[in-house]
């Protein structure tokens, strides 16, 4: 039976200040889209110990394969996430969906799924048995969480807020009791605290002090007897505030050698301790004053217990709104506490505390900035969406608006005293799209492929070679470039050479791209590929001017640095960060190739990669033509390709390119055959499919191409005979729509043709037939929404390489899932396949 496996996904992070988390092992789970993304941010290398991982870190750099499982079941996008363990995490949406994932067996799955709102799920917290989630229905809920796969999420409480609605959520444990205390961030400026016991709230006192919506919060649990809790709050105002919370013990009222000052303290807090009713049968409390506010909870002795909270600290670094706040998890209890933040302003801050003392035997608490990570461009607009620990607080991981990853590495001793001392560097992480991905494409050779978005972006993706733990050699998929940054929406992209593409938008030009010298670079320092170019005159970068669309060539080397940084050889030898991806690995633009009338739909580029073929959007057969330009001149060849009377959706050359076939909104194809004095001629059509045709594919022989369309069927074409006719030998039914078609470059001694069909669902189908029997196909691969996509497929590619003696090949596909796939299948011969669940 064949078989693929997973090799490469590119996705995004949504743009949520909760919509990622990372378990205790490392294993960091994040919304991307519908669905639910595993990255493995904690290489585990064979023979390394926690004492000497920092000599590892280059090595768990390079061996980091991204995201290496995507879960499904979402029907909305997933707004948070939260690990309850290792094996256990708790996924939200924006339709009010909660779900319970648990792990068994090395496979996640979905144990409880539930409607807990009725508006988006804007915030979650859980601790132990207990979750709580905030939504724009204004409502929080208290949940007990399942503990077996037959139960549901049980209700305990709703509180609804009187004014403003729920952005932030915090819970921890009072410190000596049983009790909870909830925090709440409201767009009401306001922080609302709530204590409870067995599951059930009530109100205990309102912090305010922010001066816009409080957009995050988080727990400091105590180390050592007699700490406070720390609750650290961050604001769209700019600032992060700092509160106290711990045991409040009634005063003596009698002073002891006291001075008057001494004497005038005590009577204030013998006052405010006498506003609490201490003989209060329920949990709450009341605001003091702006300076002291006192809580009451039940202790385990069923007596009543006061709690003071306290503002302690005002925290100013940031020059935009806070978007989140996370604790560095603490190595031992002398750990100095650190916490992290995250701005719109595209900083990541360490905070941590720093005794200054104010007399011979008093001191005050200070908290200082330790370290500031990121900068003013790498992000674009937007900044950091959330931040968060991983590998026990030795990295601290971001990300942006657009979805990418930044991650910071320390490589500091264990004595907290040098604290300030500790090295950080930046290392890899993650990238993805951040809207759907309309093409893929791979390089002549098939070293590397290209991505086209909606999020008006080009990237370039590709294998390094490292050595992994055991010797071998293995090659680890990622983002080596971003040539086009565009203002328009990217529709497709496709390589002419090694080193040049050519893409169109959501406008009536074509743009043509070049590589710089830097990316040859790196390129061939990865050992990704060997492009002896030859050329020393390349340029080597490129830059986007102000209010421009072009990418402009850098030869200047005072240009050159304001984009790229040092021009030192030493950052071609690692792939890029994210930030230097948006900003400093652009390719040039050396040509524009005009001709339509309204927006660029589809692309084409001929095998021997002497023509391009485009079309644009039309309502009409005027501007429903494809127009085929040469690749030299950028001159129009012959006249422009009529026949179709709506827009035209997809182009392909057939193998010697002696043929152009075009496929349509109208239901039809047409195929057009090269001629020696005007270019290409028509030759064939037909109007077969109900509905409209999305996407059509050549055999690699030339003798038979498919089409995928809306009416749930690919049709197989075949030439038949000496004539000019072309007729369907197999129509193959499905399920859904088929979006995607691609044949697969199977040997020519092979006993059977393979195509690979891309569903609107997100399944992917590999059906087969025996060579010389084209109207016999049989299904030999469902790969599901697991391994696939969860949305309209749009475009499969075959890596254009030979398989080996197993028959392996490599497929890329993408989807309005927003997520890039490349995918191993192993292709078997019909009479030995498995039929498909149809």
């Amino acid at each position: 039976m064949s078989q693929a496996e997973l090799v490469y996904t590119a996705a995004s992070t949504n743009r949520y200040v909760q919509a990622a988390s990372v378990s205790p092992d490392g294993m960091v789970a994040f919304g991307s889209g519908r669905l639910v993304a595993l990255w493995d941010s904690e290489v585990r290398l064979h023979g390394t110990d926690c004492q000497s991982r920092d000599a590892y870190s280059m090595e768990q750099d390079a061996l980091d394969r991204g995201v290496h499982q995507t879960l499904p079941g979402h029907e909305g996008a997933v707004t948070c996430v939260r690990f309850a363990d290792g094996n256990t995490f708790v996924s939200a949406d924006e339709k009010g969906v909660v779900k319970f994932w648990k792990k068994a067996e090395s496979q996640w799955r979905t144990l409880v799924s539930q409607q807990a709102h009725k508006g988006g799920v804007a915030t979650l917290a859980l601790h132990g048995r207990y979750a709580v989630t905030g939504a724009s229905d204004s409502a929080v809920k208290v949940w007990l969480v399942p503990e077996k796969e037959s139960d549901a999420f049980q209700e305990v409480q709703t509180i609804t807020l009187k004014k403003g609605f729920p952005i932030a959520l915090a819970l921890a444990s009072l410190p000596g009791t049983d009790s909870l205390l909830l925090a709440i961030g409201s767009t009401d400026r306001n922080i609302h605290l709530w204590t409870g016991s067995d599951g059930t709230f009530v109100q205990a006192a309102v912090l305010s002090g922010h001066e816009d919506w409080v957009k995050s919060l988080a727990f400091n649990p105590p180390q050592n007897d007699g700490d406070p809790l720390i609750l650290a709050s961050g604001s769209q105002d700019a600032t992060v505030r700092l509160w106290n919370i711990e045991q409040f013990n009634k005063p003596n009222f009698a002073p002891s050698n006291g001075s008057t000052s001494d004497v005038t303290d005590e009577l204030l807090d013998a006052f405010e301790a006498a506003l609490v009713n201490m003989d209060d049968a329920e949990d709450g409390g009341r605001q003091i004053s702006l300076k002291r506010h006192i809580l009451t909870v039940k202790s385990s002795q069923n007596n009543s217990q006061l709690f003071s909270v306290t503002f302690d600290a005002l925290l100013i670094g940031h020059e935009a709104g806070v978007t989140s706040l996370s604790w560095r998890p603490q190595e031992s209890p002398t750990s100095l506490p650190t916490l992290l933040s995250t701005s719109t302003d595209s900083s990541l801050i360490l905070w941590s505390p720093s005794t200054v003392l104010t007399s011979s035997t008093d001191g005050t608490t200070l908290w200082i900035n330790r370290q500031r990570f990121g900068d003013i461009g790498g992000q674009r607009l937007g900044g950091f969406v959330g931040g968060l620990w991983a590998r026990d607080g030795s990295d601290a991981i971001a990300w942006g608006w657009n979805g990418g990853w930044r991650r910071w590495r320390c490589k500091s001793s264990e004595n907290d005293q040098a604290l300030v001392l500790e090295d950080w560097s930046e290392i890899g992480a993650i990238t993805g799209h951040r809207a759907p991905v309309r093409s893929v494409a791979w390089s002549p050779g098939g070293e590397y492929l290209i991505s086209a978005s909606l999020d008006q972006t080009t990237r370039i993706h590709g294998a390094i070679p490292i050595e992994g733990p055991d010797g071998t050699s293995v090659s680890v998929w990622h983002e080596i470039a971003r040539p086009q940054v565009h203002g328009y929406d990217l529709i497709g992209a496709a390589f002419l050479d090694a080193l040049r593409f050519v893409s169109v938008a959501d406008e009536k030009v074509a743009r043509v791209f070049e590589a710089p010298r830097e990316f040859v670079d790196v390129v061939g320092n990865l050992h990704i590929a060997s492009l002896d170019t030859g050329e020393e005159n390349r340029p080597r970068a490129a830059a986007v001017p102000p209010l421009g669309l072009s990418n402009k060539a850098l030869t200047d080397v005072s240009a050159v640095a304001e984009v790229s940084g040092d021009a030192d050889d030493s950052r071609t030898r690692r792939r890029p960060f994210e930030g230097e991806l948006a900003a400093a690995t652009l390719w040039p633009e050396i040509e524009k190739v005009f001709g339509h009338g309204y927006e660029s739909i589809a692309l084409a580029v001929s095998n021997n990669k002497e023509y391009i073929a485009t079309a644009c959007k039309s309502t009409s057969a005027d501007y429903a033509v494809v127009r085929v330009y040469e690749t030299q001149t950028w001159q129009p060849v012959g006249q422009p390709l009529a026949g179709h009377n709506l827009t035209v959706t997809q182009i392909a050359f057939s193998p010697d390119d002696t043929l152009v076939l075009s496929v349509s909104r109208d239901r039809t194809w047409r195929l057009f055959e090269k001629s020696d004095e005007d270019g290409y001629v028509p030759l064939a059509a037909d109007k077969s499919h109900g509905r409209i045709i999305w996407d059509c594919a050549w055999a690699p022989e030339g003798d038979v191409f498919a089409t995928a369309s809306r009416d749930k069927t690919v049709k197989i074409w075949r030439h038949q005979g000496e004539s000019k006719t072309w007729a369907a030998v197999a129509t193959i039914q499905l399920k859904a729509a088929a979006t995607a078609v691609a044949f697969a470059p199977v040997p020519s001694d092979s006993r059977s043709r393979t195509v690979a069909i891309g569903l609107e669902s997100g399944e992917i189908l590999l059906y087969a037939a025996p060579r010389d029997d084209l109207a016999q196909w049989t299904c030999t691969l469902t790969i599901d929404s697991h391994t696939a996509h969860v949305d309209h497929i749009h475009r499969l590619a075959w890596r254009p390489r030979s398989g080996d003696d197993r028959g392996a090949h490599q497929l890329a596909s993408c989807g309005e899932d927003g997520t890039l796939k490349l995918l191993t299948v192993h292709i078997v011969d019909p009479e030995r396949a498995a039929v498909c669940d149809m």
